[in-house]
């Protein structure tokens, strides 16, 4: 009788044994897949992708306002905090993006400010941004048109742009 109690008990164990072998191939694999999505996000990073979308003005907020109102052009402004989360994901995924860069650089001068350095403070208090991300469509006298705070897809970044142009 102990020899089959016994027989059992080794039979359960080689069960759970390759239960836990599955169990760890399936969370390497997991693991492997995930690690894989961040080398090619950083890959893609790092191969000039940014070049293709939007390309942000560099200068103050009044340079840009002057620009803006020189081409005849609304401003698209990004404020940010450099330890918030979405923004950094924004910056990562939407920004560098082919069709939303297209977009944003025919129709805005676009203009990303931290909303906690340098004159991006006042810019901030003026605009009452409560929430990182902030996103605004401005006319060139810097008057909010449009505002959205959170992350956004690309196609959906689209979107407010065109909603910023239509409520002009």
């Amino acid at each position: 009788m102990k020899a089959i109690e016994l027989y059992r008990k080794a039979k359960n164990v080689t069960k759970k044994t390759t239960v836990m072998k599955r169990l760890l191939i399936i969370i390497t694999v997991i693991i492997a897949l995930g690690s894989g999505n961040v080398l090619m996000a950083q890959a893609h990073e790092h191969t000039g992708s940014k070049e293709k979308g939007i390309q942000f003005f560099e200068g103050s907020w009044g340079d840009a306002l002057a620009l803006a109102e020189k081409e005849n052009k609304l401003i698209f402004l990004d404020v940010y905090a450099v330890w918030c989360g979405p923004c950094k994901v924004l910056k990562a995924k939407t920004f560098p993006d082919a069709e939303a860069g297209k977009y944003f650089n025919e129709h805005f001068i676009n203009v990303s400010i931290d909303g906690e350095k340098g004159e991006g403070i006042g810019l901030a208090r003026k605009l009452k941004v409560t929430a990182y991300p902030s996103l605004y469509i401005l006319n060139a006298r810097g008057e909010p048109i449009v505002h959205y705070a959170g992350f956004l897809r690309p196609e959906e970044l689209v979107e407010l742009g065109k909603a910023g142009i239509e409520n002009r």
